[in-house]
Formats: structure tokens, sequence, C-alpha cells
């Protein structure tokens, strides 16, 4: 699958976002070596924290699905911002545990800007199992 595909499948994620409140719809989408994508929408609550990310959606829904860390490729997301689409802290600290360290993330809006990058580069000093 390429990068252009990948990020279709995310657009198509978001499209499934339930965002009553802030109507911020974002999507991803998790490639797997496989070929298996998993996608993952952002759903929110009127209980604020209780809301989940797409990307920690797509990647739950893999691993429920039996996938594991060295199972991923790539990540896609996309969302309706300016330039490209920045994860939020917590989807980057889950992502720096889940997702492999030099996999490519590629962060993109609906205008096709876009930044390819990885979890180091987003989370360079990721809070990890050594710091227990």
């Amino acid at each position: 699958m390429t990068r252009e595909e990948l990020i279709k499948k995310a657009r198509e994620a978001r499209a499934l976002a339930y965002v009553p409140y802030s109507k911020f719809k974002v999507g991803a989408a998790l490639l797997t070596k496989s070929g298996k994508v998993y996608l993952g929408a952002n759903v929110e609550n009127a209980s604020y924290p209780l809301c989940n990310c797409a990307e920690r959606n797509a990647l739950y829904h893999a691993m429920m699905n039996g996938e594991k860390k060295e199972d991923f490729v790539a990540m896609a997301v996309t969302g309706k911002t300016a330039g490209p689409i920045s994860p939020c802290g917590a989807c980057r600290q889950v992502i720096s545990e889940l997702f492999p360290k030099d996999a490519p993330i590629y962060l993109t809006n609906l205008e096709d800007a876009l930044l390819e990058t990885t979890i180091v580069e987003l989370l360079p000093f990721a809070f990890d199992d050594s710091d227990l």
C-alpha cells in the first residue's frame, strides 16, 4: 500500500468520528506487515477526559485483533487543520510504546499538506518502562 492510499484510508476513517462537541474530526489508519489496515476515529464524550483519539483507537483496534508492535509498518493521521495535523501528548505517549520507533507516521490535512515523521521525532524523551 502506498503512502497516498494509507492517507486516503485515514480520511475515510475521519468520516466515522463522533464529535458532537468539538466538531473536530480526526481519522487514523494503521498499516500492518500483512497489508491489513486498522482504522481509528476520535470519539468524544460530554465528560471530556473520557474522549479517545483516532490514533489510540486505531492502535487499540489492531491490538484487540491480535496485532503486535512488530506488525506495524506505518500510520497516517488526518484532520481539518491549517497544516499537517499534530497528535496530542497522550497519543504521542501511547504511540511511543505501541508503535515501532523508526516506522513512518504521515501527518496530513485535507489539503494534502504532509509531514513524514517518526515517534522519536514527535516525542524524543518518552516515558517508558526504563522509568519505572
